[in-house]
Formats: structure tokens, C-alpha cells, sequence
């Protein structure tokens, strides 16, 4: 991402069921694009990203979306969890 996309939520649908892994599904804007389908997850270190995926012909699943960077994915990831404890 370069310094003037800025990163918007755009949709943050919570989960209530503290027993799930699954905490909210997120849509975020990006400049003039919209990504469907991140989802905040609860894992052994705490909450996380994932990114939207699509199932191959092969039965596995493939991220559909993924940052170029790992400053990309850092600046995706705070902006999200922000919105998210909020």
C-alpha cells in the first residue's frame, strides 16, 4: 500500500458466541476499492486477520486477497483490530 491509500472499515458484522473462533466478518476500503470478507479470528496469540478466501477445483481454499508487504498486512491488520475494539 503506499502512503495515500488509506484504509477504511467499511463493514464490521460481530459475532456474539464467545466459544467461536470466528469473532466478526469485516469489508474495508482501500483507496477506491472495496475487499469483501476479512475475518477477525481468535487465535492462540490473540486476535488476528484473515484474509477473504475461495475454494479451488481442488477442494483447498486459496486467499482471494492478500498485502504485497509485511507493512501492507500490519497497517490492514491495526486499522481493522482498531475498528474492532472499538
Amino acid at each position: 500500500m503506499t502512503q495515500e491509500s488509506q484504509v477504511k472499515v467499511v463493514r464490521l458484522h460481530r459475532f456474539d458466541d464467545d466459544e467461536s473462533k470466528l469473532k466478526a466478518f469485516v469489508d474495508v476500503a482501500i483507496g477506491d476499492f472495496i475487499i469483501k470478507g476479512l475475518r477477525i479470528l481468535k487465535g492462540q496469540k490473540g486476535l488476528f486477520l484473515a484474509m477473504p478466501q475461495e475454494q479451488g477445483k481442488d477442494g483447498k481454499w486459496y486467499n482471494a486477497f492478500f498485502p504485497a508487504t509485511k507493512q501492507a498486512r500490519q497497517s490492514l491488520t491495526e486499522a481493522v483490530l482498531a475498528a474492532y475494539q472499538e
